[in-house]
């Protein structure tokens, strides 16, 4: 949170970075860092996790490679510089030692996790780069979530940093993302995005170098302000490499290695992993509760492929009430979500939103028991075209409130097919020539 109160103090203060340097001079206590200690060791995220789930530690190489060597394929400096010149890059992309480190480690040690990332490319950085662009970022920022998070939205550090841009959460909230019990929006890759272009906007006002700004990312301005301070106030990188906390030195390296493995893959026989994410996707607004069951059941669609396509959701829950929220479906899918609409917001609403039975099972069940009348027989009636509550009430003798009771229902939309358990007046099923437990 310091850290953002000093990015607010900048905001509203017009004036140099050298004059942001002397407000942190005077500053007692450092902001606190983005990612945490304890995560640090883990930054090398291009490699820290196998997309979905793996253990966050299991694959630190920020702080083990950066002063190793690491046995290559005999490809000369001299290749590796070239190579790193031909990009069209706004950033930097120097090279030395450490890079090559980096390099080595992504195109020969890590071959498998890095072709996973290279497969999840496809998907997420048409997203990112069009959102850089709204905000005039350079493109080749889209590089941070690869080291932040392997490009795994669902990356959640010991720290707690979360989504692909490994927010905090008071970060998050203080950029507008929504975090609650159904909806954590770090995850969501359209508002992380957001969140991370206008963060960085913020540290390139303090800075102006993106190296910098890469750096500040990772560890916090207050302490690239303190390196800067430490080597006589040089404000190059590399300058004030050895003043910065150690877990930070290898993020740049990492970058660099990032940008130049995701250019010359080919060139190094990796082969991106093929991921099996819909080709082209398209949002749909949701205006009340719905489950993404709800949609994978009725349009026999994968309930893990909608999880992946909307990882915001944390219980599988849209919690649209008094505000609208986004669902991302395949192309395919939008003209039959907006066909069946009701149908789907209908299908087992009973189940999944039955708030009365999950605040107190026990006393709703002995009132539905009350409700039943002495003598009457149960019977299921399965719904029919031009069917509503209110005619089959009427054709059974009961009332609609008791329908409803009966079967867990909080709206008056039933679904063809959909099965109805009513207890019917003895007799009016003798009338109708019902007996125990038929059913139509």
């Amino acid at each position: 949170m310091k850290m953002l109160k000093m990015l607010m103090l900048v905001m509203v203060v017009v004036g140099t970075a050298a004059e942001v340097l002397a407000q942190q001079e005077n500053s007692a206590t450092a902001p606190d860092t983005l990612l945490l200690p304890d995560q640090i060791e883990q930054l090398d995220s291009l490699l820290h996790q196998w997309y979905i789930q793996q253990p966050n530690d299991e694959n630190n190489l920020v702080v083990n490679i950066e002063d190793d060597s690491i046995d290559g394929s005999g490809i000369p400096d001299s290749f590796y510089i070239k190579r790193l010149q031909s990009i069209n890059s706004l950033i930097e992309l120097p090279y030395n030692p450490i890079v090559r480190n980096f390099i080595r480690a992504y195109t020969e040690k890590k071959r498998e996790k890095v072709e996973v990332m290279l497969g999840l490319t496809d998907y997420y950085f048409p997203m990112i780069e069009e959102i850089l662009d709204q905000y005039q970022l350079p493109q080749e920022l889209r590089f941070l979530p690869v080291i932040e998070s392997a490009l795994n939205p669902r990356a959640v550090s010991r720290a707690g940093a979360t989504g692909l841009w490994q927010f905090m959460y008071g970060t998050g909230r203080r950029y507008n993302l929504t975090i609650n019990s159904f909806i954590d929006e770090r995850r969501d890759p359209l508002a992380s995005t957001h969140a991370a272009c206008k963060f960085l906007k913020d540290l390139y006002t303090i800075y102006g170098d993106w190296t910098l700004v890469i750096a500040a990312y990772n560890c916090g301005p207050g302490n690239v302000n303190k390196a800067i301070r430490r080597s006589g106030g040089k404000r190059n990188y590399w300058d004030i490499y050895y003043h910065l906390p150690r877990e930070t030195r290898g993020y740049v390296p990492a970058f660099i290695a990032a940008s130049y493995t995701y250019h010359f893959y080919r060139d190094h026989n990796l082969v991106p992993k093929a991921i099996s994410y819909p080709p082209a996707t398209d949002t749909i607004i949701v205006n009340d509760m719905l489950h993404l069951q709800q949609i994978a059941e009725v349009l026999d669609y994968p309930i893990e492929m909608l999880r992946d396509l909307n990882p915001q959701y944390k219980v599988d829950i849209i919690p649209a009430k008094g505000r609208s929220y986004v669902l991302r479906l395949p192309n395919e899918l939008v003209g039959s979500f907006v066909e069946k609409e009701k149908e789907i917001y209908a299908y087992k609403d009973s189940v999944f939103f039955n708030q009365k039975l999950l605040v107190s099972p026990s006393k709703y069940t002995a009132s539905y028991q009350y409700e039943i009348p002495a003598g009457s027989i149960r019977y299921v009636y399965k719904v029919k075209e031009g069917d509503v509550l209110g005619s089959i009430a009427m054709r059974y003798n009961v009332s609609v409130r008791q329908l409803k009771e009966w079967n867990n229902l909080y709206k008056n939309i039933i679904r063809v097919g959909q099965r109805l358990v009513i207890y019917i007046p003895e007799n009016t099923a003798a009338k109708l020539g019902i007996t125990h437990d038929k059913k139509s």
